[in-house]
């Protein structure tokens, strides 16, 4: 049987919608979501009539991070992240739910981002014996550096408005369609070719993060997932128990 498909898509005036439709594991980064959004990121580049990609998301978490039961490969994920920074087109993102861990990686790749008051973040690896290996190659050349070094130790829960202090978010508001409004027609008013040669200006720190440090993170990133106490992080919270060190 075919499972459904994960990613649904949409088209109106320029701007094509991927809507992250997993609701039933909070949307995390399973392989087949990771594969299925990397086709629709493809498609998007070849296809003229795409001015700019709106990434956004069904139920109330826009990226749970990885899938524990259905890990994707570390390399997979790192390619689907590089593709959304390296699309010739812009890519904005419209969260109303939370994001936690690895979809902090994906949020982060886009060029564009706007919450609503209902959004919420955290890196939580340090609290699974992990760590943003490999998510950091597109947060940390845009994140304020005191705010990163303090949400990547403490796995806090933070806001909107937060997001946007530290740099995680482009902008927050009461209504993230209000917010985005102005946005998407400045996206609908710019040539394709200025849009593409200027998202490579700005873009270009964030690609020699990973063209410098991808081998490197994707092996760290799996010794830590094949460890002893990441195995007991994952287990514990799967199990909704405090892992074995917690004092």
């Amino acid at each position: 049987m075919t499972p459904p498909q994960l990613i649904r898509s949409a088209h109106e005036r320029g701007i094509t919608t991927l809507t992250l439709d997993s609701p039933a594991n909070r949307n995390a980064l399973s392989a087949q979501l990771v594969g299925e959004l990397g086709d629709a990121l493809s498609s998007c580049a070849k296809d003229p009539a795409v001015r700019a990609v709106l990434l956004t998301h069904t139920g109330g978490t826009f990226c749970a991070g990885a899938d524990l039961r259905s890990p994707p490969d570390p390399g997979a994920f790192v390619g689907l992240m590089r593709a959304v920074v390296e699309l010739p087109k812009p890519v904005v993102a419209r969260v109303t739910g939370h994001v936690r861990a690895g979809g902090l990686g994906l949020l982060g790749a886009c060029d564009i981002s706007a919450a609503g008051p209902g959004a919420s973040f955290a890196f939580t690896e340090s609290h699974l014996g992990l760590a943003p290996a490999v998510i950091s190659m597109p947060l940390l050349p845009r994140l304020d550096p005191r705010g990163a070094t303090r949400y990547y130790l403490t796995g806090e829960r933070f806001d909107a408005a937060e997001a946007v202090r530290i740099g995680l978010l482009t902008a927050a508001g009461d209504d993230v369609d209000d917010t985005l409004t102005p946005v998407l027609d400045g996206l609908r008013r710019a040539s394709p070719q200025g849009l593409a040669e200027s998202k490579r200006l700005v873009t270009a720190r964030v690609l020699d993060a990973f063209d410098r440090y991808a081998q490197d993170l994707v092996e760290r990133s799996a010794s830590l997932f094949a460890s002893a106490e990441a195995r007991e992080g994952m287990t514990a919270f799967l199990e909704r128990r405090d892992p074995a060190w917690v004092w």
